[in-house]
């Protein structure tokens, strides 16, 4: 019965075609006003340096944008800020994770129903790498470690898994876009092994694939950031942080959201970015202690510091970095005590004068004063609105 009701609807459909083109002829009712061909229902999406693309409607996150985005690292700082632009945008993103399953459980609220897609897979399996990459049509490698653990060095996590995506999405052969994410400051000559390893990266991606696109952030600041977020920690757990060095290295700070924005505006460029670095820092470069001093001013509380001179701080990080491999259980996670980032500090890490920037990319990043410092609120002692009046900030003496 189901046969004979599926062919008697094949049937009917095809006797209705006649009708609907004669309504069509009659009424002189264009195509234009029905599909993508209307410029107010087409994707802003570029076809050049992304290929054929079937896209429809508005280009909300219920449309569809032809993109098929495999993020490694989509768990990550940054990974949940790209997944959500590229989501609301109607593009399918393939979350390859290899944690637990609630890892990747606050990206699924970020896409319409089947458009963000966890896939368990292994980093060191290149069938687990092959099987999320096959479907997808765009590649973003947000992968990175600003720390040594006993199982992941910075060798494999930076560079040779980079460099293993690479391989495979060359072999691939549908992989229109792949965008790599390094860091600022990225040398083979830097004292900081991360810094190293990423720019080997760089080197062996745009080596297999001269076409890929690479961006190196600055510092990145939000809500989840490695920064401000163990500064505030620790200012409140011990009332000072420590400042390395004299606190005058200079950096760039970056919104994790302009960052986001810049990979986006990457995709739906003309193919203009493809086979080019650019490197992504905030308007405004601010030294350590002046950073300090805008968290200090956000939680409001009268700053305190004590600055620890970079032989002493090396001396103070050193042991983990020993006995990383030597013990049989896992180290404490480095915060602020990390040698590859103490070394790091000892260089400024701005901008170059030259170098392709947001603005290249049609991009103006935010001021970090104001909006994307304001998650410091939390760690306010009185609540939200703590220290908004002189005799709140005022210490009482009691006789």
């Amino acid at each position: 019965m189901r046969s004979v009701g599926r062919r008697l609807g094949y049937q009917y459909i095809r006797h209705l075609a006649a009708p609907i083109s004669s309504f069509k002829s009659a009424y002189s009712l264009p195509d234009q006003y029905y599909g993508a061909d209307n410029p107010r229902w087409a994707s802003t999406l570029a076809t050049k340096g992304v290929g054929h693309l079937v896209r429809k409607g508005t280009g909300g996150r219920s449309s569809v944008s032809g993109i098929i985005a495999t993020v490694f690292g989509a768990t990550g700082f940054l990974g949940r800020y790209l997944v959500q632009q590229l989501a609301k945008m109607g593009s399918q993103v393939l979350v390859p994770f290899r944690g637990s399953e609630d890892s990747h459980r606050h990206l699924k609220l970020m896409g319409d129903l089947g458009q963000i897609v966890p896939m368990k897979y292994d980093p060191r399996d290149e069938d687990s790498i092959k099987a999320v990459m096959a479907k997808a049509n765009v590649v973003i490698n947000l992968i990175g470690r600003d720390y040594e653990t006993r199982n992941y060095s910075f060798e494999e996590v930076n560079h040779h898994m980079a460099e293993q995506l690479a391989v495979i999405a060359k072999e691939h052969g549908g992989i229109m876009r792949y965008v790599q994410v390094s860091c600022l400051g990225a040398s083979p000559s830097s004292s900081s092994k991360l810094l190293r390893t990423k720019a080997a990266a760089e080197e062996a991606i745009l080596r297999e694939l001269p076409e890929a696109t690479v961006v190196r952030p600055a510092v990145m600041v939000g809500t989840e950031d490695r920064i401000l977020n163990p500064w505030a920690h620790f200012a409140k757990k011990y009332s000072f942080i420590p400042l390395m060095g004299d606190g005058s290295t200079k950096i760039q700070p970056v919104y994790v959201v302009d960052v986001a924005s810049a990979i986006i505006a990457a995709l739906k460029d003309d193919g203009s970015s493809m086979g080019k670095v650019y490197e992504l820092g905030g308007p405004d470069i601010y030294t350590m202690h002046q950073l300090a001093e805008l968290m200090y001013e956000t939680i409001r509380e009268y700053p305190h510091y004590v600055k620890i001179p970079f032989p002493i701080a090396k001396a103070i990080a050193t042991p983990r970095e020993l006995l990383l491999k030597k013990v049989p259980f896992p180290l404490p996670v480095p915060t602020i005590f990390n040698l590859d980032l103490i070394e790091s500090l000892s260089t400024d890490t701005v901008v170059s004068e030259n170098a392709l920037t947001f603005e290249d990319l049609g991009i103006a990043p935010r001021k970090l004063k104001g909006y994307p410092v304001e998650f410091l609120i939390q760690y306010r002692k009185g609540g939200p609105n703590y220290g908004s009046t002189v005799s709140e900030k005022i210490s009482p003496k009691w006789s």
